[in-house]
């Protein structure tokens, strides 16, 4: 919907500065750089910002210009619409941005439709040149390999994803003890990600702490509370009551949040059932059932005849005062529409349900 509302509203003007970035530009200021192969993989198109020799032809917004939007443009947006499969685009990427070397009228197209994401074999320059910026990029990226959370954990400074890896294993470890069987490391950043983290940002925010910290981003605001409340236990005031809220270890602030009951804390236990409607390559049928059927959070997965190929019922647990729709978009998002194979998907949450003691279906 940004991308479309974007499109719709802004400017049409093609002036001569008016184009995506140059590809060329950016590689010049790098040193000594790596080449490393990712793959096919799904892209977030707002992250596809230029283009490797034909960024001339593509307004700041990627659309095409008079003399290059014609009846290629015209039959690719049709295809998309139909749900018909293409290649996957071919991307360089440089840190958190993409360049597009094959399939320039593909990204205007999607952008134009408003979709979120598309397929891309992507290659990434990886620079060795040591500022502060690359540091912190290859330490980010190292986090989300090894977790793989979402990634909406935004630090500014080196050194700091280190420190929450370092917490996840902590919190790894309690999660054997208390089990009696050994937790996988993917799974307890989930839960350390759900029941700590997200709760403590929750109650960062609610205190408008980042108002007082312009420069300083939530995690790091995060950081620095969990760091001198639990890993130095300083006598620290925040000005919002923080600290009266935060039990003086990780665990106990986790178990605190989990019994949490009241209209400000609701329970983050409770369940959210929903159904998706899954349009798909039908080449791919049987790897994309097998690959969401995988998944913890989905219960049933039905091939069906129709309008839409497949059919799929979740079960998501409910995080620290989200919404149900938070929790499901970023559910559909980052774990379902990321199966390649898959073209549409659209969800739809039951009001009232009924379910009889006992059916299987």
């Amino acid at each position: 919907m940004t991308n479309f509302l974007k499109n719709l509203f802004s400017s049409k003007t093609n002036e001569e500065g008016n184009h995506v970035s140059s590809f060329n530009e950016q590689q010049e200021k790098e040193e000594d750089v790596e080449f490393i192969d990712h793959g096919v993989k799904t892209v977030d198109l707002e992250k596809i910002i230029g283009s490797v020799g034909k960024y001339y032809d593509f307004d700041s917004h990627f659309r095409p210009k008079k003399h290059v939007s014609g009846k290629r443009f015209i039959d690719i947006k049709n295809a998309m619409r139909e749900g018909k499969s293409l290649p996957p685009i071919k991307l360089y990427k440089i840190r958190n941005d993409y360049y597009v070397l094959d399939g320039n009228h593909r990204v205007a197209a999607a952008k134009e439709l408003g979709q979120f994401d598309i397929q891309a074999k992507v290659i990434e320059l990886l620079s060795a040149k040591n500022t502060m910026e690359n540091l912190l990029y290859i330490e980010k990226n190292k986090f989300y390999e090894k977790t793989k959370l979402p990634e909406k954990i935004d630090l500014t400074e080196v050194g700091k994803y280190n420190f929450l890896e370092k917490q996840i294993k902590k919190h790894k470890n309690h999660l054997t003890n208390i089990s009696g069987k050994e937790t996988d490391f993917k799974k307890a950043a989930q839960d350390w990600y759900n029941t700590i983290y997200i709760p403590l940002t929750t109650i960062i925010n609610n205190g408008n702490l980042p108002r007082y910290f312009p420069k300083r981003s939530v995690a790091d605001l995060y950081t620095y509370i969990a760091y001198h409340h639990w890993e130095r236990t300083s006598n620290r005031r925040y000005g919002i009551g923080i600290d009266r809220l935060i039990p003086r270890s990780m665990e106990s602030f986790r178990t605190a949040m989990l019994e949490k009951s009241t209209p400000d804390y609701p329970e983050m236990k409770r369940t959210i059932t929903a159904f998706i409607m899954i349009n798909i390559n039908t080449l791919t049928e049987m790897k994309v059932i097998n690959k969401l059927f995988a998944l913890e959070e989905v219960q049933e997965v039905h091939s069906v005849h129709g309008t839409i190929d497949i059919l799929v019922k979740i079960v998501l647990k409910r995080d620290f005062l989200a919404s149900d729709a938070e929790i499901i978009a970023e559910f559909v998002d980052q774990r379902v529409r990321r199966i390649r194979g898959i073209n549409r998907t659209q969800t739809i949450i039951p009001g009232i349900s009924k379910v009889k003691e006992g059916f299987v279906c």
